[in-house]
């Protein structure tokens, strides 16, 4: 839901929005915002965009957590690169374990630090009905080493409201939901809120389909989260494909600023259309949505270090997620970068450009997923995870893919020794190697079989025959 506030950011920035901003705009106190923080950068910028799940004024009709205290549902930084033609939304788990710098409270006391505590309850601190944001903007920071440059907090209600302004999106779902999908303590499982098949949803069902986490795919966080990106890029292009005419933008605005928070920064007309209009030449094509990488930790997520690191250190660089320079600096040679866009091949089309996988290991191989990401980048391929798989008993690779993406599963397939492929219910390509791979991880795959796909990643997919979803693209 935290891609509301993202969808803003890039159409808020036309100058027929200006009159009906300025009386909309909430903003939270700088005051709470640390004193150590990472240096700035002259390139990119990051801005954390936090999806808030308070049952506070117009939220409680729909669903948000319960009691009184803001909580934050889903997070993610997004690094503008300096190019302002590319984008990257990392998402962070809200179960990844972290540590809490020292943060302020409502009375002007600070906390001590705290360690190994789940990311979101950041938040959470001071436990106020609109939540704390500084608390989590230094928490990222504190993550990434990277300085955040402006913060957005987006409720339940914007959210709804949008989806609604913008006429629905289009999903897919694999089979019937029901209310306990939605509510995992219900007795029973209540009546029907979603059929099998392809729909459009707005406003609550929007909601509740992005709040999903039983019932479909894998139960976990991570599978929402990827739904949830699939979710977002359904959106914008929806968004795009009405027209950027006063028509279509001044309801998305309205629904949009009356249920932002930002920060200081951010908080008037003129600060976030100037910022807007800095990002408004980026396009979904050069925009990637990935997850910080991870591993389970018990009922918990750990984040997996150094891969971290790795990332962290790119966007600080200014480099995109498949290594290219986005940050519009001048070549060594004295050529400008045009747009950031990667230099014209001169070989045959690498047979990955495009195709963004997540690579886990299923065996107790040290390193296995590492070294099948290095094989695949070095295809063309964009690795936005590596990790361990929640079972490390995996026989034979499976890539499983979600709606839509048969022929990019097929051709990363062939790239992997014995790999087979399966329909997925999560969006997104998620490849769990196998001891096969880990026995002969040179030779290819040329014609790559269907295969049972693991639980952790799907979940328990059906086939391609009975997954109603396998042949369709949203988003």
């Amino acid at each position: 839901m935290s891609g509301l506030s993202f969808l803003v950011l890039l159409v808020a920035g036309v100058g027929w929005v200006y009159l009906k901003l300025n009386g909309g705009i909430g903003t939270f106190s700088a005051d709470g915002i640390s004193g150590d923080r990472p240096p700035g950068s002259s390139g990119g910028q990051n801005v954390l965009v936090i999806g808030s799940d308070s049952r506070s004024g117009e939220n409680s009709r729909l669903g948000g957590g319960t009691g009184a205290v803001g909580r934050s549902d889903t997070a993610f930084l997004l690094h503008v690169y300096g190019d302002r033609k590319h984008a990257v939304a990392v998402s962070i788990p809200r179960d990844s374990l972290v540590d809490i710098p020292a943060c302020r409270l409502p009375g002007g006391a600070w906390t001590a630090p705290r360690h190994d505590v789940m990311f979101n309850a950041a938040f959470s601190v001071g436990e106020t009905a609109e939540g704390n944001p500084a608390c989590t903007q230094n928490t990222v920071e504190h993550l990434t080493g990277l300085r955040v440059d402006h913060t957005v907090v987006v409720d339940f209600a914007g959210f709804s409201a949008l989806t609604s302004a913008v006429g629905g999106v289009p999903v897919c779902l694999p089979h019937d939901i029901h209310q306990r999908d939605l509510s995992p303590k219900m007795p029973t499982q209540g009546t029907r809120i979603f059929a099998k098949g392809p729909q459009n949803v707005s406003g609550q069902r929007a909601l509740d389909y992005v709040r999903l986490r039983h019932g479909i795919g894998d139960g976990s966080d991570i599978g929402r989260i990827k739904r949830q990106q699939a979710f977002v890029a359904s959106l914008i292009k929806k968004v795009k494909s009405r027209g950027m005419n006063p028509t279509t933008l001044l309801p998305l605005a309205d629904a949009a600023t009356d249920a932002m928070t930002v920060d200081p920064g951010l908080g008037s007309a003129d600060r976030l259309l100037s910022f807007a209009m800095s990002m408004k030449n980026i396009d979904l094509h050069n925009t990637k949505f990935v997850t910080v990488p991870w591993r389970y930790e018990g009922a918990r997520i750990a984040i997996v270090e150094p891969d971290a690191d790795a990332l962290w250190a790119a966007l600080k660089a200014d480099r995109t997620v498949d290594g290219q320079d986005a940050s519009g600096r001048r070549s060594a040679g004295g050529d400008r970068a045009e747009d950031g866009a990667t230099p014209t091949p001169t070989a045959d089309p690498l047979p990955g450009k495009g195709i963004d996988v997540a690579v886990y290991n299923g065996t107790t191989v040290t390193g296995l997923a590492a070294r099948a990401a290095e094989l695949l980048r070095s295809r063309g391929f964009t690795v936005t995870t590596t990790a361990t798989a929640s079972r490390q008993d995996h026989a034979s690779t499976v890539v499983a893919y979600g709606p839509g993406l048969r022929s990019e599963a097929e051709a990363t397939a062939r790239v992997l020794s014995g790999a087979g492929t399966t329909a997925s219910d999560t969006p997104g390509i998620q490849i769990v190697l196998g001891s096969s791979y880990a026995r002969n991880p040179a030779a290819a795959n040329p014609s790559p079989h269907p295969s049972a796909v693991p639980s952790d990643v799907a979940g328990g997919a059906r086939s391609a025959d009975d997954n109603p979803c396998a042949n369709l693209s949203y988003g």
